[in-house]
């Protein structure tokens, strides 16, 4: 069986935003979201399958007027909470966040000031500094993330300036062309690894982690050339995480598209019954090389890489298990990197000629 280990919760579709890069296309509540009670059922069965970790999420989350409620329930019942927000409503509701004390508050950043309210709404940018400051005040870490696109790619280490002093994390993340991504914006091979080697080098220079600055799943995979990138076992969706809609659908990745792949929803079935069917989310649990897409089939890491991310495989290549975004192929295609000699004699040993 499978224990679930993080549960990522659309907690709600209605956003105060609309962000250009949104994928759910976020706006308004959908038609019947789950009512109080469900919540406080599904939290429930989140516990009894071990979750460690309910991380809420929209739309945005703090739109929801019930947020608080939910909220406490996850933590009575022993789990960890985590929030993804733009930041708008944290003045409002800091006094709840210092009394519930979250594991993290994520908070997306986008660019500089102008950048970033082009991206999403005037004034954006403010909000995002003064919640950073309340927060901070209130000792509650925070992870800034940002989603890159050829809008804010050149802005890595003006964004680095903006942060730099404050104790926080930054994750990085690509941004994908679905909701309201212009496919146009997509980062290249090339920008890709680039940003790939700013990740290193400031993982390098900061070596004692003042400010850790990580990429998402949609980085990877195996480089013969950056460090620390072998670590990576294949996407976690249905495997120990899991996504749900704020009308009780269960889906392995929300970043999947949150109206996709749906093993089932809360009220025809209960969760713990989704997620542990058997043939549910079979497309991780039965996984075989036979899977692998045609930029994956001939690696010699595919069985554990499982082809990288399935959102970014699945939105740039239309199937799973078939990422183009990953280090160690862009290495060997587009800068001529040999592989290692263990790989060459397996590729000989499959007749693929290299």
């Amino acid at each position: 069986m499978y224990r679930l280990d993080c549960a990522i919760w659309e907690l709600t579709l209605a956003c105060n935003m609309n962000c250009k890069h949104c994928g759910s296309s976020a706006g308004k509540a959908r038609k019947d979201e789950l009512s109080l009670d469900e919540c406080y059922e599904l939290c429930k069965e989140f516990a009894d399958e071990g979750c460690n970790l309910v991380t809420l999420m929209g739309g945005e989350p703090f739109v929801r007027k019930d947020w608080n409620q939910i909220s406490w329930c996850i933590k009575d019942l022993g789990m960890d909470l985590g929030y993804v927000t733009n930041a708008l409503l944290v003045p409002n509701i800091i006094e709840d966040l210092i009394l519930l004390e979250p594991l993290v508050v994520g908070i997306s950043l986008d660019g500089v000031k102008e950048t970033h309210d082009s991206i999403r709404i005037e004034g954006s940018f403010d909000a995002v500094i003064k919640a950073l400051d309340l927060l901070e005040e209130a000792g509650i870490q925070i992870t800034i993330i940002t989603t890159l696109s050829k809008t804010n790619f050149k802005e890595l280490r003006k964004i680095k300036e903006i942060i730099q002093n404050r104790k926080i994390n930054w994750q990085l993340q690509i941004g994908l062309p679905f909701g309201n991504f212009d496919p146009a914006l997509t980062l290249s091979l090339e920008e890709f690894y680039a940003s790939a080697m700013f990740i290193t080098a400031e993982g390098i220079k900061n070596k004692f982690r003042e400010m850790p600055v990580v990429g998402a799943h949609c980085y990877g995979y195996y480089s013969h050339l950056l460090p620390n990138n072998k670590n990576w076992k294949g996407c976690t969706a249905g495997i120990n995480t899991v996504g749900i809609t704020s009308d009780g659908s269960i889906v392995g990745c929300l970043s999947m598209g949150n109206n996709k792949f749906i093993e089932g929803n809360v009220r025809d079935r209960s969760f713990s019954d989704i997620w542990n069917d058997p043939n549910s989310f079979a497309y991780n649990r039965q996984f075989t090389r036979d899977n692998l897409g045609e930029n994956c089939v001939n690696c010699f890491y595919g069985e554990t890489c499982k082809g990288g991310c399935n959102s970014s495989s699945l939105h740039l290549t239309h199937t799973f298990h078939n990422n183009p975004y990953c280090f160690k192929q862009i290495e060997e295609n587009l800068f001529e990197v040999k592989p290692y000699r263990k790989e060459i004699k397996w590729l000989k040993e499959k007749g693929v000629k290299i």
